[in-house]
């Protein structure tokens, strides 16, 4: 206790709470030394009154299972009958009848007989005897038989006979189950039950230890009985025994067993309830120290988690399986700009749900709450309070509480619109270094083109000259001057188209995908080069069977084409003039084109294979070094692949294949 230097004097003072609680612990080993005395006058009191009550419901529970277990053997002898009588007038005979009849014999030793008779009475068959007892002074077996015949024939269901009590025997009773066919009466089985018998065989032996079971009719006079002991009788019990009906009871009484079993629960009560209250005053104290250690423990751990939560960069959301928020982390309140008190407790539509995107969000929400969310996680568009929207990446897992039951969704939230906007100009960064490279390759091609354009130039100029000189000197006629004019139209649309071509490759366009001829494509990029390639003596061949079409972008492919046609024309400089070889080459393999271009060129060295696509990595003096890249990426935009092998045509690696694979199928 910590002193009290007040100036009042007043010193080693607990707060007013600590002395409240202090007192309360102190009276609790007055309290339970109390609570000791009461215990044995009452336990005194109640014992007795509790033994019997016990003893009581316990006959009674007995006695219950007891009826029950009798008439679930009963019922399920009579359903074995039942099915018997609906098989015997299908086919059979006596030989399905002693099979069944055997083997319920032997499962059943409370069975005495079973008879098989005829519609009028008559015994067909019968085990293990054909013969039926008789009463001698009453009503005969056969007599009662008979009535309960008749009766289960108008029934149409099983019935149980009166008990009769042949001379010298006990009790019997009967059960008769129907025979019909075609729903006209077929005859009845029956089945003899003594009812000592019956009791011997399906009570167990431990019930007889306990109690004294007994039948009595409804005379009170006792048909059977069965028990194992002998004494005083104590409490009696008994139930109507329906089956078989007519009166009958089941009597059960039990037997005091004198012991010490009293006087034994009264002193291990004691000592007991003695041990009790030391233990618990010990366990008290202990319990003091550990609660005041774990609440120490408690508030340590509070805080580290305090300080986590507060460090993460990272925005935590968790919510009840209802999809209720139930917490919310300092990160996730600064990237939406809700305080806690403002998201805690609230239920869809959450305030940072963009209202044009509500039904996206509802859509997310459903399949989050039904344990459907992508495990790679998902994008949504979220608002913050001053109504700015950002991109959010969501990654939700299950919330598992102490007792390992899901409780509720956890999710991780990070604000990626910075990584969006990044993505957008890295995309239109790389546009622009297609376009670029495009140019490049126009400017290569520069002088090709201007002598591919001078040929029909010329040609038009040669033809307008000829046409001007005929009507110059007046000897000009229509059947002269159209073939010529014929061939300058012939010769201008040949300068349009190339200048179209040219136009179209330059043109800056966005990325689609649509169905494109593969064949054409190759085509048009061969008449591109044709020309630089004659002078540079380098022969084409081309070996393109029919193609289906595949989904892509023209433009890009023939800027992928170009690219890879004009390296594997720049790698044949120093191949001799007879051996300068461009192969391209297309075919389908599954489900995808596989087109490759191959040259006899100098090759690939192993130093630079690694280095082959790195942007702003080239051989040539002149080049940029993106050419390759490029390529890769659009290729890669197409769902295909880009690779280089070498070129084992002649027999050994001589020059380079490129090969690129495109996807016939758009998804």
């Amino acid at each position: 206790m910590i002193p009290n230097s007040s100036p009042s004097g007043l010193a080693d003072t607990p707060p007013a709470g600590q002395s409240h609680r202090l007192r309360w612990l102190l009276a609790l080993p007055k309290l339970g030394i109390v609570l000791l005395v009461m215990a044995l006058i009452s336990l005194l009191v109640l014992l007795h009154r509790s033994e019997t009550e016990e003893q009581r419901t316990t006959l009674i529970k007995d006695v219950l299972w007891l009826e029950q277990s009798l008439r679930f053997h009963l019922n399920g002898n009579q359903e074995q009958l039942q099915q018997l009588a609906i098989e015997l007038p299908e086919g059979g005979g006596e030989k399905l009848f002693r099979l069944r009849a055997t083997h319920m014999l032997k499962n059943s030793p409370e069975i005495a007989q079973i008879l098989w008779l005829d519609a009028h009475g008559h015994i067909v068959d019968a085990l293990p005897t054909e013969q039926m007892p008789d009463t001698g002074g009453g009503p005969s077996a056969r007599q009662i038989s008979a009535r309960a015949m008749e009766l289960a024939d108008k029934l149409s269901k099983p019935v149980y006979s009166e008990t009769f009590t042949p001379p010298g025997k006990g009790a019997f009773v009967e059960v008769l189950v129907p025979i019909r066919h075609q729903r006209k009466p077929a005859g009845v089985l029956i089945a003899v039950y003594p009812l000592a018998s019956l009791l011997s065989t399906q009570i167990p032996w431990w019930f007889t230890e306990k109690y004294r079971v007994e039948i009595v009719n409804d005379e009170n006079t006792l048909v059977a009985t069965q028990t194992a002991i002998t004494g005083d009788s104590g409490q009696m019990y008994q139930i109507p025994f329906d089956p078989p009906g007519y009166g009958l009871v089941l009597r059960v009484t039990s037997y005091a067993t004198p012991d010490n079993t009293l006087p034994r629960i009264l002193i291990a009560a004691i000592i007991l309830l003695a041990i009790g209250v030391f233990w618990s005053l010990w366990l008290i104290r202990d319990l003091m120290r550990k609660r005041s250690r774990a609440e120490e423990a408690l508030r340590s751990e509070h805080a580290f988690r305090a300080a986590m939560e507060d460090s993460l960069t990272v925005g935590m959301r968790a919510r009840d399986l209802k999809g209720k928020i139930i917490y919310v982390n300092p990160a996730f309140c600064k990237m939406t700009g809700f305080a806690a008190t403002d998201l805690v407790g609230t239920t869809p539509p959450m305030p940072y749900w963009a209202p044009e995107n509500l039904a996206e969000s509802y859509a997310m929400h459903e399949a989050v709450m039904a344990g459907e969310a992508p495990p790679e996680g998902f994008e949504m568009t979220f608002m913050r309070k001053s109504g700015e929207r950002f991109q959010a990446l969501v990654y939700e897992a299950k919330l598992i509480d102490g007792h390992g039951e899901h409780t509720g969704w956890m999710a991780s939230v990070l604000d990626i619109t910075e990584r969006k906007e990044a993505e957008e100009m890295a995309r239109q960064q790389q546009e622009q270094l297609q376009f670029t490279a495009r140019l490049v390759t126009l400017g290569e091609m520069a002088s090709t083109l201007a002598h591919e354009l001078n040929q029909p130039l010329a040609a038009i100029a040669s033809y307008n000259t000829g046409c001007l000189n005929l009507l110059a000197d007046g000897r000009a006629s229509n059947s002269e001057l159209q073939p010529a004019l014929e061939k300058i139209g012939l010769q201008a649309q040949r300068a349009g188209k190339i200048v179209r071509r040219v136009y179209d490759f330059v043109r800056r366009s966005e990325p689609k995908r649509a169905p494109c001829d593969l064949r054409g494509v190759i085509e048009d990029c061969v008449g591109f080069v044709e020309t630089d390639a004659r002078r540079r003596q380098i022969r084409i061949e081309t070996s393109l069977p029919a193609l289906p079409p595949v989904p892509a972008d023209r433009l890009m492919l023939e800027q992928v084409l170009l690219n890879l046609i004009r390296n594997a024309m720049d790698s044949m400089g120093d191949t001799p003039e007879h051996d300068r070889l461009l192969g391209i080459a297309a075919c389908i393999e599954g489900n995808e084109v596989r087109i490759s271009v191959s040259d006899r060129g100098c090759g690939i060295s192993p130093e630079i294979s690694d280095k082959l696509y790195t942007a702003f990595f080239t051989t040539k003096p002149e080049g940029m070094g993106v050419g390759l890249s490029i390529c890769r990426s659009i290729i890669e935009f197409h769902r295909g692949r880009l690779w280089a092998e070498d070129n084992f045509e002649t027999g050994s690696p001589r020059g380079t294949i490129f090969l690129f694979t495109l996807p016939l199928e758009s998804t």
